[in-house]
């Protein structure tokens, strides 16, 4: 009895049929049918019943119900092993969404990388659409990034939220103020990321309810080049916490009281973090108790924004 019948087996049940299980695995359908007589053979019963459906004999829905349980167990220890392969190089590749793959990212990198100093990861810079497109093409093994519009067959779990702050000047009437209103921003000119960044919407959903068309805007495709323009009083930014979290020379980070969204960052997977091997399943560790420690960091911002 060989293992590739037993899936075969399974495959057949699945989706109801020989043609299509033959379609699926890429088999010729006679192969399909020659592998499950003598599996039959090998185990001394019938396991379908002999008519127009496909319905299991009792020794099939035994049988079925068993070695789902071994091609369980055949999948782990699959993996298992995979997890020896340290001395051998391996690839990670990962989407990464701006600011964390600036600012984030290569702290993390430095120190899995000395532990791992066979493997390689590449980092493709997108925002969550594109990153949730990559993942299923494959081009992927996982992102970190905010929560894609259309998630499809993706899992998103959120893992950090930030916060929004306002970046204008040191030049700026505003510079002096601790914190401001989104009637205070009025008639100023924001500088926006592209419209297919989902906070984009969110800001300027809460914008239009506060002032209307009272304000004007620019596009920038580089988020983290915003604070240069910003810097020339060319217009303000309204941007996360963590993209500007360290003193940018000529700027000034202003947090905004009456502007409730807190941006999400995430990990993006196709398939459930236990298949991953452990070097991958550490990195992505790695990157969680990063995230755990950024919160605090706002948490201690917060507090202070608040007495101060």
């Amino acid at each position: 009895m060989e293992l590739r019948s037993i899936k075969t087996f399974h495959t057949i049940v699945k989706f109801g049929s020989f043609y299509k299980a033959a379609e699926i695995l890429n088999y010729s359908q006679p192969t399909i049918s020659m592998r499950m007589k003598q599996l039959e053979q090998d185990l001394g019963v019938l396991l379908f019943e002999r008519g127009k459906s496909l319905q299991l004999t009792k020794a099939g829905k035994l049988f079925y119900e068993r070695t789902g349980d071994l091609l369980i167990q055949y999948e782990a220890l699959k993996h298992n092993l995979s997890d020896l392969k340290e001395e051998e190089a391996s690839i990670i590749n990962i989407g990464v969404s701006e600011p964390t793959a600036s600012l984030i990212f290569p702290e993390i990198l430095k120190d899995f990388l000395k532990d791992y100093p066979k493997i390689t990861v590449n980092i493709k810079v997108d925002d969550a659409n594109t990153c949730s497109q990559k993942l299923l093409d494959g081009t992927i093994d996982f992102a970190v990034c905010g929560e894609p519009e259309l998630i499809l067959e993706n899992y998103y779990h959120p893992f950090f939220y930030d916060t929004l702050n306002v970046i204008i000047s040191d030049q700026h009437p505003l510079a002096e103020k601790k914190a401001v209103h989104l009637s205070d921003l009025a008639e100023e000119r924001f500088i926006f990321t592209p419209a297919n960044c989902p906070i984009r919407l969110h800001i300027e959903q809460h914008l239009h309810r506060e002032l209307g068309n009272r304000y004007k805007k620019m596009e920038l495709t580089s988020s983290m080049s915003h604070e240069y323009y910003v810097r020339e009083n060319i217009g303000i930014s309204i941007f996360t916490s963590t993209a500007h979290s360290k003193p940018f020379n000529g700027t000034k980070v202003i947090p905004i009281l009456n502007l409730d969204i807190t941006p999400p960052i995430g990990l993006l997977t196709n398939q459930k973090e236990d298949h991953f091997d452990r070097a991958t399943k550490d990195l992505i560790a790695r990157i969680t108790k990063r995230f755990q420690q950024r919160s605090k960091e706002l948490e201690g911002t917060s507090d202070k924004t608040i007495t101060g």
